[in-house]
């Protein structure tokens, strides 16, 4: 299919075509003319964006079914969505993570934040982790892998295709290793000193969450002889980086046995396994019994799950953040630090900041706020799009 055949999808005279010519990168459904043609674009397809007057606006892939009706790849509507673009794309992508990391254990591409949407890629050494969450990318996957060996020299190359948003584009749920062998135990990945295993076939999403690398290393400037409190801990997160610090102990508390197991593996690695212990279970119970105890710690910190993953889920999940708030600030102890974060791009820095207050509040605590956090350089932020900024971290000395 040349240019000029591809299909063509229009705005609606009152939709707001400046948005997009100032860099959103997407078109809503509701703002595009869905007639019996645009609505006949096949997911996923190519197709050009015009403004009302016909002028067009960008080349992007149609989900004219979806909520978001276009995302656009290229401000040229004459561009070539082929190897030699992909190429470019993740060359890019790679080029501004080798000047920031001397060891290769970041994320290599973090979706529209380096002009791919959908397509998630984390690297560990040689292992490449790719989340295609499209249906453009799922079409171009043999590409995609083809660039990614080529670009990164990698020797392992595994498709993780678990996430919701696939099942909101209608793909199937599968892991699969596309290039060389799945390794048969986790990798070791070094991050601020500490170690982290990181279970790339079986662990949640990627098997490690690079985003809070900085906020890690804030956390860990404070954990000099500390107690530190890790809820929601996953791996050991924060506290494992509190350890390498020369935290006096670390407790980690995290509702699944398999990820505190891998904390303790990482403790070990690092030969901190007798300052760290562990308590399996829902986070809000282990936070009451920990009350009860009469326990309290220097550096509290609480890295839950997304609560607000969606507007509809907003108030939940504000509600939820206060009640985080309100538990973890009574197990700190007189002038300690409480750190708080958030996943949720629906809830902004803003309503999310005003939630933790509130239970820091009503648990009877005088905060100051002391630091404010976000993810790593490796998760670029696409300047229009605030889903792409969607971690927030807040410290307050209590």
């Amino acid at each position: 299919m040349t240019q000029t055949d591809l299909p063509r999808l229009r705005l609606k005279p009152k939709a707001d075509a400046r948005r997009i010519r100032h860099g959103h990168p997407w078109a809503w459904a509701d703002d595009l003319v869905l007639d019996r043609r645009a609505r006949a674009v096949p997911a996923g397809a190519l197709a050009v964006l015009e403004d009302a007057q016909r002028e067009p606006l960008g080349l992007g892939v149609a989900t004219t079914g979806a909520r978001i009706g276009l995302r656009l790849l290229d401000r040229n509507p004459d561009a070539q969505i082929d190897q030699d673009w992909l190429h470019a794309k993740i060359a890019r992508a790679a080029l501004l993570r080798a000047r920031i990391y001397e060891a290769p254990f970041y994320r290599l591409i973090h979706a529209e934040g380096d002009g791919l949407p959908g397509l998630i890629v984390d690297r560990f050494g040689d292992i490449c982790v790719i989340q295609p969450n499209a249906i453009w990318l799922e079409a171009r996957l043999a590409d995609l892998e083809r660039i990614l060996a080529d670009v990164t020299g990698c020797t392992t190359l595994i498709k993780n295709g678990t996430s919701r948003a696939r099942a909101a584009e209608d793909l199937p749920e599968e892991m699969v290793v596309l290039r060389g062998t799945a390794p048969d135990a986790p990798i070791p990945v070094p991050m601020n000193g500490a170690t982290y295993m990181a279970d790339v076939m079986a662990g949640q999403k990627t098997g490690l969450f690079f985003d809070q690398r900085p906020n890690h290393a804030f956390a860990a400037s404070l954990a000099s002889g500390a107690r530190v409190l890790d809820v929601f801990s996953h791996v050991g997160g924060f506290g494992l980086a509190a350890l390498a610090a020369g935290a006096a102990e670390t407790v980690a508390v995290d509702a699944s046995a398999a990820a505190l197991a891998l904390a303790v593996d990482g403790a070990a690695a690092m030969g901190a396994e007798a300052r760290l212990s562990t308590r399996a279970g829902d986070a809000f119970d282990v936070m009451d019994a920990l009350a009860a105890e009469e326990a309290r710690f220097d550096l509290v910190v609480a890295d839950p799950p997304a609560f607000a993953p969606s507007k509809p889920a907003l108030e939940k999940g504000l509600r939820a953040y206060e009640r985080v708030a309100l538990k973890a600030a009574g197990l700190v102890a007189e002038n300690g630090v409480l750190m708080l974060c958030s996943c949720s791009h629906a809830a902004d820095l803003t309503k999310f900041r005003a939630a933790c207050l509130r239970g820091i509040g009503r648990a009877g605590r005088q905060p100051r706020l002391i630091y404010t956090g976000f993810a790593g350089p490796d998760h670029p932020v696409h300047p229009s799009l605030s889903e792409t900024g969607y971690l927030k971290a807040l410290a307050f000395q209590l």
